[in-house]
């Protein structure tokens, strides 16, 4: 009756006779159970075991924890280290939001990764510059005002030369009247 339900290429019964247990496997597995020898969990006996499993708390209590703190940090200031290298113009936001993405638990590492590997497209055209020599900043500042300072007093000595010349142009026109 079962191959007349089921078309000759889906009977199963010739597949399920190569899963009987043959006479010889039967017995070694019947030897092996009552011959089997005591297992042995560790290959440390005794003291050493003590040892090394108080060497081994000591390693997943403290050491792991600490270690694993240390790459998340570092892994998580690698983008603003890439900005600084980089001489990115924003690269005290992308701090900041390095540091934020230690509080948030690394949520927002991957914007500032992306932001420390993309060049602003709109701060050269607002601020004249798209790079930023880091660390120079208040050099830059000192030496400008410098520039400052000294264009200044040339355009003072160059407006009293105007002044002058203008007062001696009225002087020989008044005296000549």
């Amino acid at each position: 009756m079962h191959s007349t339900l089921l078309p000759a290429k889906f009977d199963l019964r010739p597949e399920l006779s190569r899963f009987r247990p043959r006479s010889g496997f039967a017995l070694w597995l019947l030897v092996a159970t009552f011959n089997a020898t005591p297992a042995h969990a560790s290959i440390f006996q005794g003291e050493a075991l003590d040892t090394m499993a108080d060497v081994l708390t000591w390693v997943v209590l403290a050491v792991a924890p600490a270690v694993g703190i240390a790459v998340f940090w570092i892994v998580h200031i690698l983008p603003e280290k890439i900005a600084e290298k980089r001489q990115h113009p924003q690269a005290g936001a992308i701090q900041c939001l390095c540091l934020l993405s230690l509080v948030f638990g690394g949520l927002l590492w991957p914007i500032a990764w992306l932001w420390a590997y993309s060049k602003p497209v709109l701060y050269k055209l607002a601020y004249g510059t798209d790079k930023v020599a880091h660390g120079q900043e208040d050099k830059a500042s000192m030496a400008t005002e410098k520039d400052d300072a000294v264009e200044m007093k040339r355009l003072r000595q160059r407006v009293a030369e105007l002044e002058s010349s203008l007062a001696g142009k009225a002087g020989s026109e008044g005296g000549k009247a």
